[in-house]
């Protein structure tokens, strides 16, 4: 059973509790996500099942759409609702104002990681030394807003729908359009709309879903990731999962173009062989007789085979 999982995440269960729970309902121990969630948000987690956990590395750098809602003025140390607050202020700014400042946004800004956040700091999760009083201060990292739409305005209250690349902290971005009106302010819901090619209208709740609903919604991860595929020979499949690198005499079929040093999908029969470098263009293999390894192998992945 290899693939991934478009998963939905209720409010209240952290994004770790959604891995225990598939892990005891398809008994299978190695299952992981492509971007954690906070515990008072919901929406589409990605989850990898057995091998795929091993691919998620090609799915975090996908943009993500939120919706979130925020209230101006309320400051807490989480920057969200779940927080202790730590200061309140009136906002007194125009509706032009504030869509001004939201807007203002749009494209690429240095952003700081809130102290309680899923980010590692000597190995250690930011929010766990923040539990134990150690409030640590990471530099700012550069994060791009693509889209800001569906702008709703109601003082002190504000929401909105947000494209934005890997790494970027939707409380944060609220904070900063808080700050930068002068009041502060903090997130109050929180919504993962989608993940790429996830969506939130796809997405099952594994808690109110059986062992057998949740495998019939296994995602082939031939079908998931955007990677040039090369067909092989069937003959060469157990050459590949031994570690002999590809030859021109293993391909069968160039399905797609590629780059020089690009990573490639082998596939046999539909299935998922390995993961390979490619050592020269699609372009350049199809014209010319090439001797020796023209692919190194990465990843291979004999549990997804027949």
């Amino acid at each position: 059973m290899v693939g991934f999982l478009n998963a939905f995440k209720p409010k209240g269960v952290t994004s770790h509790d959604v891995i225990d729970e598939l892990r005891k309902k398809l008994k299978i121990k190695k299952i992981g996500h492509a971007g954690t969630l906070d515990p008072f948000a919901e929406g589409v987690l990605v989850i990898g099942i057995s091998g795929a956990t091993r691919l998620l590395e090609y799915l975090k750098n996908e943009k993500k759409r939120y919706y979130v809602k925020a209230i101006l003025g309320l400051i807490t140390e989480t920057f969200d609702i779940t927080g202790q607050v730590k200061e309140e202020r009136v906002c007194q700014k125009s509706y032009d104002e504030i869509k001004d400042a939201i807007l203002s946004f749009k494209g690429r800004y240095k952003q700081v990681p809130p102290a309680y956040s899923a980010k590692k700091y000597n190995g250690e999760r930011l929010y766990k030394l923040a539990r134990e009083g150690k409030i640590i201060s990471l530099p700012p990292v550069e994060v791009e807003i693509y889209e800001i739409e569906n702008i709703k305005i109601n003082p002190p209250e504000f929401s909105f729908e947000v494209v934005v690349s890997p790494g970027t902290y939707i409380r944060s971005l609220c904070m900063d359009i808080g700050y930068k009106l002068g009041c502060g302010a903090t997130a109050v819901e929180l919504v993962r709309k989608s993940v790429g090619k996830f969506s939130i209208e796809d997405s099952i709740n594994p808690f109110e879903l059986s062992s057998e609903q949740i495998v019939n919604r296994i995602l082939r991860v031939e079908k998931v990731l955007d990677l040039p595929q090369v067909e092989v020979y069937k003959d060469y499949v157990e050459k590949i999962f031994n570690g002999v690198q590809p030859t021109m005499d293993f391909v069968k079929e160039i399905r797609d173009d590629f780059k020089k040093d690009q990573d490639v999908m082998l596939i046999c029969d539909g299935r998922l062989v390995a993961i390979a470098i490619s050592q020269r263009t699609s372009g350049f293999l199809k014209k010319n007789e090439v001797r020796g390894s023209v692919f190194k192998l990465k990843k291979v992945f004999r549990e997804g085979m027949f």
